[in-house]
């Protein structure tokens, strides 16, 4: 055999081996590949998990006016669809991740190829195509041979593309990756950065959010600015190299700053972070109770990972405008606080009961902690007068210092507090719902958690009562001491002690008569005035004794607000309502909420309380007079009345317009902190300054449409309302009998103005 002959014989072995060894290859790869698909080296998503891919996503609080205002998340993630994203920001994601995205079907084996090569030469490289970082992202990446690991990720990939379009895999991916700055997904991101939409994304902020992706952290545009400047320059280059940016446009982009709107999301932070806290818990509620549909499997569904949809009723820019205003008078109070204390040459907590400071001390987590360690309350209370470094609240920001956890007790008792609620009368539609001064640092809700005495607010029950029951708003009543037999004699007084001369019933609720009111409540009965009440949705417990007609019972400024919408909304009480409807990720409607309304008192008793309130800021002596003032200058028809408590523990305000209802209740935690001048305690200085710039706002504001009209006269009036013409007397009125006086003759020491 010649040289040539063995030659071409080794040849065609060495060709035959070489085939053997590439279809073989092919052929382990493949069933390799098919034993994964099968689930052999471990569980693959199915059929079902690819339709309906599982992620943590976030439910979403939806204001009235369209605007998300808060999440509830484990990961703060919210889903949009591809018509919803900016072209920006697709062409920037392809650009930067994945140039032949269109072209290959879930695997790029060109890239991969290439790939390998750069790797071997060191110049690191990423093969995988935004399909299979979707993959790993859905499904997670299993702790296995790495070999394995990137076959499973393969054949999910190509499941994808199977079962999605390219804009749904886009959209996936975007809804999916994490942008820092607890974002999670494009929406969120686009929210915390820029506070806009992803459709809004400008070529510049679509950049800067795709640059952040290969390291959230170290391309922080809040911690690194120049980092992230010059990966979204990058970037940049990239989408003028893929061709979907031309030259000039892409020196302008180059050129400008990083401009952020930065907006990070927490439950303790944001718009509305009362009103969220609240609803969460009504929700939770819902959720536990079956009240809210379960998903078609049986199970229920969870507020943190289902991505619910929450239809509230609030609107965004009145509940800006609300906590535009807490902000603005509430720091201007503490100072005329801090400053009568000071003059005073005494602590407010001075008059703090005994036990007080130990009492707070024992509700707060710190303390719980402590008992669960097992310590000992000479030891707990060692711990809690050691100095510690802690951040506090102030007026003007958070400060790091150094206190004892005692001594940041004594701190906090100091700082009046204060809490706002508006609604629209008609449609018993929350507008705007400010439970406290700042929900990382006070908790406490005051709009719906904290009932408070009201004072003088609840007055206009009272003389509700009475124009329901046949008394003129014009006839008059002698300013004098009033003594209830009844009840141990009880006789209260006005809050300036004066007494004398003849008031109609306008004046006295115009200028807050105690007097006035107690005649009224003599005539009519504790039991008349407090169905009243209740029939206008005040639920707390009112003990039928002459001292309610002052306000002495503990209410809600939810309650509160609620009642006095009846007045604007002719008589007819509507709950005030604060969910709409609850849709599933898909938007299918999953609870919806009833109204409840009734009619609590006639159409006509309704429009005579609201002539009457409007004396309180047009008559002599009105206690809403400077309403009308140099510093608002409000000239349309406003219904309102002031409140304060005994001792000035509590400053209430209540204003009723055609459109809007809204309440305001300052104090501070313990009652016994507290101004002691009525100049300055009042109802008028607490409360209706936040009242007051709160409508400046609501009323400079054209889209809101809020009517400065007048309300609305029934028809059929036959009340007088003109008091020139108006010829009568005092009117006799049956009533129930009065209970007797509690045992303990404690009446006395309840009384409010």
């Amino acid at each position: 055999m010649t040289k040539s002959q063995l030659s071409k014989e080794d040849l065609r072995r060495y060709i035959k081996n070489f085939w053997l060894v590439v279809i073989g290859g092919i052929a382990f790869v493949s069933l390799l590949i098919l034993s994964i698909a099968l689930g052999l080296f471990g569980k693959m998503p199915s059929f079902r998990d690819l339709e309906n891919p599982k992620s943590n996503i976030a439910s979403e609080v939806i204001s009235g006016d369209g605007k998300t205002i808060g999440t509830y998340y484990l990961e703060n993630r919210s889903f949009v669809k591809y018509n919803e994203l900016s072209p920006n920001i697709v062409n920037a994601l392809i650009a930067t991740e994945d140039e032949r995205f269109y072209e290959h079907s879930g695997i790029d084996f060109s890239r991969t190829f290439t790939i390998v090569f750069y790797n071997l030469i060191g110049k690191r490289q990423g093969a995988s195509t935004i399909t299979q970082q979707l993959a790993k992202k859905l499904f997670g990446r299993q702790k296995t041979n790495i070999f394995i690991t990137k076959m499973k990720e393969w054949v999910t990939a190509v499941k994808l593309e199977r079962n999605y379009t390219k804009q749904e895999i886009l959209a996936m991916y975007l809804n999916t990756v994490d942008f820092g700055s607890n974002a999670y997904g494009i929406k969120t991101a686009s929210r915390t950065f820029f506070n806009t939409t992803p459709d809004k994304l400008t070529v510049e902020q679509a950049a800067l959010l795709i640059g952040i992706l290969k390291g959230p952290s170290y391309y922080s545009p809040v911690r690194y600015p120049e980092r992230a400047l010059s990966r979204r320059n990058t970037v940049l280059q990239q989408m003028y190299k893929d061709e979907v940016l031309d030259s000039k446009n892409l020196e302008i982009a180059k050129a400008k700053p990083i401009k952020l709107d930065y907006n990070p999301e927490s439950h303790n932070e944001g718009l509305g972070a009362y009103f969220r806290e609240y609803l969460r818990g009504e929700l939770t509620k819902l959720l536990d109770n079956g009240t809210i549909k379960s998903k078609a499997d049986g199970t229920p569904y969870d507020l943190y990972r289902d991505g619910l949809k929450i239809y509230s009723t609030i609107d965004s820019r009145m509940q800006e405008y609300a906590e535009q205003a807490e902000r603005e008078h509430l720091p201007y109070l503490q100072s005329q606080f801090n400053q009568h204390w000071k003059g005073m040459r005494r602590d407010p907590l001075s008059d703090l009961s005994p036990g007080t400071l130990e009492q707070a001390m024992r509700r707060t987590d710190r303390y719980r902690e402590l008992k669960d360690l097992g310590k000992s309350d000479d030891e707990i209370n060692k711990e809690f007068k050691t100095p510690v470094k802690m951040t506090i609240f102030s007026w003007k920001g958070e400060i790091d210092t150094t206190m004892s956890p005692l001594d940041s007790i004594k701190y906090y008792k100091r700082f009046l507090r204060s809490a706002m609620m508006a609604m629209d009368p008609h449609t018993g539609y929350v507008k705007a719902w400010v439970g406290g001064d700042d929900f990382k640092y006070f908790k406490y809700d005051q709009v719906a958690q904290g009932a408070r005495q009201v004072g003088s607010t609840f007055k206009p029950f009272v003389y509700t009562a009475a124009i329901d029951n046949g008394f003129s708003p014009c006839m008059k009543v002698p300013n004098e001491p009033v003594v209830f037999e009844d009840f141990d004699n009880y006789s209260p007084k006005n809050a300036d002690g004066k007494t004398g001369g003849m008031y109609t019933l306008r004046e006295g609720l115009a200028q807050s008569k105690n007097l006035i009111t107690m005649y009224l409540m003599k005539q009519l009965g504790p039991k008349i005035v407090a169905k009243y009440a209740h029939d206008m949705g005040i639920t707390a417990n009112i003990d039928p004794y002459p001292s309610i007609g002052l306000g002495v019972a503990d209410v809600t400024l939810y309650e509160m607000v609620g009642a006095y919408s009846t007045f604007a909304n002719k008589g007819i009480w509507t709950k005030p309502i604060y969910l709409l409807r609850v849709e599933d990720k898909n938007g299918n409607i999953i609870y919806e909420n009833k109204p409840e309304i009734k009619q609590a008192i006639s159409a006509q008793t309704a429009y005579v309380m609201c002539y009457m309130l409007q004396g309180t800021t047009t008559l002599p002596g009105g206690t809403g007079l400077r309403l009308r003032g140099s510093k608002y200058k409000f000239d349309m028809p406003i219904a309102a009345k002031t409140g304060t408590t005994q001792n000035q523990s509590d400053g209430w305000f209540m204003g009723v317009t055609p459109d809007l209802v809204g309440g305001v209740w300052t104090g501070c935690e313990d009652r016994s902190v507290r101004f002691h001048s009525l100049n300055l305690g009042g109802g008028a200085n607490m409360a209706l300054p936040v009242w007051a710039l709160f409508m400046k706002r609501v009323y400079a504001d054209p889209t809101l449409k809020i009517s400065k009209g007048n309300f609305e006269k029934p028809a059929d009036l036959t009340i007088e309302l003109d008091c020139s013409v108006y010829v009568g007397d005092s009117t006799d009125v049956d009533h129930d009998e009065h209970e007797p006086p509690p045992s303990d003759s404690k009446d006395k020491d309840r009384l409010g103005f």
